[in-house]
């Protein structure tokens, strides 16, 4: 086995353009990532006919190398010692990568890095609240009746769940300002404070602040011939990204001036103070304005386009996963489930779940076995909600199943869009993710995926029987 991990590594190193092509080289839990000079010279069909690779993508400056759980860590140590490079950190990778990427790029990847840490808390708290929905919504199982009406023993069952659900919600800010005040190059624990100043009981709740604005009941403080409003930020996500770069930016620039001796004492004092009196009075208003003008923004798109806008969305949603910029839609996402319920989680859905009938079509069709090994399970994957090991693994390999997917994501968000799904929580963007959407919309939203799934399975194969896979 040592002998075979060898010789792939000297394959896949000889492929990439040998030592003097890489930056830097580290590994996360299945692939090798890798910021090559010059990514042109990689034959990627060579590449793909190595024994051990599973697949490969170029995101974010960074070449990935998909090799497998276990065996990437004995790739990996074989390859630099060939190459005779030392061992990078995927921050150190990561930082490389940075400086091979344009503006919007890096904005993208900004989000990303803020938001990805944080899914597994969403995704935990959807789901609960997909139980709750399970156990209180009226007509899902009985005519006019939920399962607590008719089981009224689980009532204090399902209240407790439903604290366990809203808990990431309520206190989002906290998350995000821990995650984005870390990633700003600030101290992260102050930025879970500024979460938590944000969202403090004391304040009017966020998500009463529009009727208290029509009956003039808003509370305030009177401070120095201001009048500020006291009003949390609940379920809110652009506020509390500006208070963190805000923190972050006042906490670094203070340690310059103040003298080290006072240093743990002042910053942390005077940072948070200047960034929480700047988000009430002027940060926080600002940006709660423009998140509200981005979310009602895509909902006019959605409601006026209807059909042809989820199609739209279905066609060009692959696309933008393969630049990552599918990871700013989170927070788009947080701020219209904040304001009642959001859209995009069924198209996500959609998109995702049309991969993987791409992917098992092109598993029927192919005749290689390593393909076919690979297909299983990346296709099992994006039915539940991961899609990049078919995309890259499979359908850009082949080409004429990522087309399919794109066209059978562009059908089932069209039905999406002309149903109205809407989500109440962020989930799993896969088959299971119907436990977050309202309880009269499971049915649809079956019914989508199911389209997406059927139709990109069957569009892949009658592209693989024509002139136009030939021309690919």
């Amino acid at each position: 086995m040592n002998n075979k991990i060898e010789e792939n590594a000297q394959q896949i190193l000889n492929i990439i353009g040998g030592s003097e092509n890489i930056l830097s080289a580290a590994h996360c839990a299945t692939r090798l990532r890798l910021v090559l000079k010059d990514e042109s010279i990689v034959n990627s069909e060579d590449l793909s006919k190595v024994e051990l690779v599973k697949g490969q993508f170029s995101s974010s400056g960074q070449y990935q190398i998909i090799i497998g759980a276990g065996t990437v860590n004995e790739v990996y140590n074989s390859l630099i010692k060939l190459a005779n490079i030392t061992e990078s950190t995927k921050a150190e990778v990561k930082k490389e990568a940075d400086k091979k990427m344009n503006a919007l790029q890096k904005l993208v990847k900004l989000l990303s890095d803020i938001f990805v840490p944080i899914i597994p808390a969403l995704v935990a708290a959807g789901l609960l609240m997909g139980i709750n929905n399970v156990l209180t919504s009226k007509g899902l199982f009985f005519d006019g009746k939920s399962l607590m009406d008719i089981y009224p023993q689980m009532t204090d069952f399902a209240n407790m769940i439903n604290i366990f659900a809203n808990a990431a919600f309520v206190f989002l800010p906290i998350l995000i300002g821990f995650s984005a005040t870390k990633m700003f190059g600030g101290n992260p624990y102050l930025g879970a404070v500024i979460g938590m100043i944000m969202v403090h009981p004391d304040l009017l709740n966020a998500y009463g602040y529009g009727e208290a604005v029509l009956k003039d009941t808003v509370p305030v403080w009177n401070i120095f011939g201001l009048t500020i409003e006291k009003v949390g930020y609940q379920g809110t996500v652009f506020p509390v990204l500006a208070a963190s770069f805000i923190l972050a930016w006042t906490e670094k620039n203070l340690r310059k001036i103040i003298p080290s001796a006072l240093d743990n004492l002042l910053t942390p004092l005077l940072a948070v103070f200047v960034t929480s009196f700047l988000t009430f009075t002027i940060v926080g208003g600002i940006m709660r304005s423009a998140g509200d003008l981005l979310a009602d923004g895509l909902v006019w798109i959605y409601d006026s386009l209807g059909m042809f806008g989820g199609a739209i969305f279905g066609f060009i949603m692959a696309p933008l996963t393969l630049t990552g910029m599918h990871h700013s839609l989170l927070p788009v996402d947080i701020q219209l489930i904040a304001g009642g319920g959001s859209f995009l989680l069924a198209l996500v859905a959609s998109n995702n779940v049309a991969q993987g009938g791409a992917t098992f079509a092109a598993m029927l069709l192919s005749k290689d076995k390593k393909l076919k090994s690979i297909a299983v399970s990346s296709g099992i994957s994006a039915l539940l909600g991961i899609t990049e090991p078919a995309m890259f693994g499979v359908n850009l390999k082949l080409k004429y199943p990522f087309y399919a997917a794109m066209i059978g994501s562009a059908l089932g968000c069209a039905y999406a869009a002309f149903a109205h799904i809407t989500n109440v929580a962020p989930g799993p963007a896969g088959i299971i993710g119907f436990v977050t959407v309202q309880a009269g919309d499971v049915i649809n939203f079956l019914i989508a995926v199911s389209i997406s799934l059927i139709a990109s399975f069957l569009i892949t194969i009658l592209l693989s029987k024509t002139k136009f896979n030939k021309n690919l």
